[in-house]
């Protein structure tokens, strides 16, 4: 850490305190001893000193004998005068060949005894002075409390603009008329309309929010106000809302300017729904924000603009016309979205020739921009990593894999049998999905360990869908399933490496009943209203709104769901018998089988209706 120039100012003095010390007693030598004037006369008077050295007050003595004394005379008289005041005759000096010497006096003497006399002074002088400006630093830092903490960003050199946001076309046209009003207020004033004052950008963490808000700024080139929602509530009840107070009073002096609060769930939740009343600290700052945005005058040109992926917490009063007008949705970018995503992230990277971004964006369904750039900074990572000097396809399938599942854990000691038990469960997750035609299509075989998975099997759909069919969700829990039947078919014996295969199995199952309304039996109908503290912000509790007999035909439904999933998973494989087992060797030989490989031991019937991408273990 640098020190202070209060610090420096501290040291200084102190090592006056130190030259003055030194110079001091610079001269004085501890083997010396110090006698009186009268016993100097004494040894004058019987002949024992043969030089004395007058040094201002101070008197070097030297014995005939050679040792030194050292005696103080009186400073209001000379030495001469002082020794015959103590009985040395004149006869005594004149005859006893004394040697006196006076040194002339040092420039440094009046100096140090100056200093000895103001230098207490001036240490207690400093010490109030700290006192004093450490009480005023306090109550700076009392008044500062209060203050925004927002960064602002120039816009006379943007940095980010809509060329570096891919992926999100429909929300850049949203936002197109904000940057052209920020740019040309008045054509807009003119005609009498008034631009959306708040703009609130929803959706996954990872989606570009808080990119696309910084592209607003760099493209209107106007001041950029950015903030995280959790930087407004403090301990102290207040603060918050002079946070608020102070931010849009910085930005109106700004003005045009963007302000930018990113995660605003953390102080806009829903009132009244926390444990701490209706006027804690929380409540007071979202109080006191509301007030604020619906202050704004027309000519004020400044536009709030927030990021949340949790909009359905937010305060019904935050989303009311005049605060947030306008919701702009960021969802997850379709193949197309993602090739655009990918060379922006792949600027100024060296690339093999054989990469084939089209391949990677059909490979990465679901993914995110931050998912995809991840990717991207991955497989940079593992071709230095094999000291290439481009990144080839190879890297990234293999980032892709990481990015999913985790880095491979090679050296993971199995033993054999349960090598073969992990190479029939993922050959079992195979064989069943290549062949139902509403799964998706097999890409990867791995026996090898990645993450906390022993084994893994991909499969990835052709096609991005928004919906998903009945006959979809049921060949996605066979295939769930497949690892499972295929050790009881084989081994005549379960293990545990199921286990969140069975889990997912049984979470879709009830989804399918209660959410869905996939049952025959229920109905289309939704069983049990979920509640949420939003104090706790997480879904903890679900209203059952149906009574014991409903409960007991909701679980029945899951069972056989569950139970008809897994027989069809254990008819298909007892049919393949044969292919179960020469994947399953052929994964024993080699460990990893691609899409092309395995299509060669089972190829697989035409796929239909495809999905989400899935990943069983």
């Amino acid at each position: 850490m640098k020190p202070s120039g209060q610090t420096n100012f501290v040291y200084f003095l102190i090592l006056i305190a130190l030259v003055a010390m030194i110079f001091m007693n610079i001269n004085q030598d501890s083997s010396q001893t110090v006698i009186s004037i009268n016993e100097l006369a004494s040894q004058i008077t019987s002949g024992n000193v043969s030089k004395i050295v007058e040094d201002e007050n101070s008197l070097v003595v030297t014995l005939k004998d050679g040792s030194e004394n050292i005696a103080i005379k009186e400073s209001g008289a000379t030495l001469v005068e002082q020794l015959l005041n103590y009985g040395v005759t004149a006869d005594a000096l004149n005859h006893s060949n004394i040697s006196i010497e006076v040194k002339q006096p040092s420039e440094w003497g009046a100096i140090i005894s100056f200093l000895g006399y103001i230098l207490p002074f001036i240490l207690v002088g400093a010490a109030f002075f700290f006192i004093f400006r450490q009480a005023q630093g306090s109550n700076n830092a009392a008044i500062s409390f209060g203050k925004s903490r927002a960064r602002m960003f120039s816009g006379d050199q943007p940095k980010v603009t809509f060329s570096d946001v891919a992926g999100v076309d429909e929300a850049k046209e949203e936002l197109q008329e904000v940057v052209e009003f920020l740019r040309e207020p008045q054509k807009f004033i003119s005609l009498g309309a008034r631009i959306p004052k708040g703009v609130l950008l929803v959706g996954p963490p990872g989606g570009g929010k808080t990119l696309l808000a910084k592209a607003v700024s760099g493209e209107a080139g106007v001041p950029f106000f950015s903030i995280s929602g959790s930087e407004f509530v403090e301990m102290f009840v207040g603060v918050g809302a002079s946070r608020v107070r102070d931010l849009f009073d910085q930005a109106k002096k700004h003005s045009p300017c963007i302000i930018f609060i990113d995660e605003i769930d953390a102080v806009g939740r829903h009132r009244g729904a926390g444990l701490g009343g209706s006027h804690d600290e929380r409540e007071q700052t979202l109080n006191q924000m509301l007030v604020e945005m619906d202050g704004f005058d027309t000519d004020t040109n400044v536009i709030i603009m927030a990021a949340t992926n949790r909009p359905d917490i937010l305060d019904p009063a935050l989303l009311r016309p005049g605060r947030f007008d306008r919701r702009v949705v960021l969802d997850r970018p379709d193949m197309r979205g993602r090739q655009a995503i990918l060379n922006v992230h792949i600027k100024g990277k060296p690339l093999a020739p054989e990469v084939d971004l089209t391949v990677l964006a059909k490979s990465t369904p679901g993914f995110v921009g931050a998912d995809l750039e991840n990717l991207v900074n991955e497989a940079a990572i593992l071709a230095a990593r094999r000291n290439k000097k481009q990144i080839g396809q190879s890297e990234f399938e293999e980032a892709i894999e990481r990015v999913i599942a985790g880095p491979e854990r090679k050296s993971r000691l199995i033993n054999e049998d349960e090598k073969r038990i992990i190479a029939y469960h993922e050959a079992g997750h195979a064989i069943v999905i290549a062949a139902l035609p509403e799964a998706d299509m097999v890409q990867k075989i791995s026996i090898i360990s990645r993450g906390m998975a022993a084994g893994y099997t991909i499969s990835l759909p052709e096609d991005d869908r928004t919906l998903m069919s009945k006959n979809k969700m049921m060949a996605e829990m066979i295939g769930l399933l497949g690892g499972r039947a295929s050790e009881e078919i084989v081994f005549n014996d379960i293990t545990s490496g199921a286990s969140n295969d069975i889990e997912n199995v049984t979470k879709l199952a009830r989804k399918m009943v209660t959410r869905l309304g996939m049952s025959p039996e229920l109905g289309p109908m939704v069983y049990g209203q979920k509640d949420e503290l939003v104090f706790l912000g997480r879904e903890i509790s679900e209203q059952r709104d149906y009574s014991e007999a409903v409960a007991e035909t909701i679980d029945s439904e899951v069972q056989k769901l569950v139970t008809s999933a897994y027989k069809s998973a254990k008819e298909i494989l007892t049919k393949y018998r044969s292919k179960l087992d020469e994947v399953a060797n052929r994964l024993l030989e080699v460990e990893t089988l691609s899409k092309d490989e395995f299509d060669k031991i089972f190829p697989a019937p035409i796929k239909k209706n495809q999905g989400i991408p899935k990943m069983a273990n």
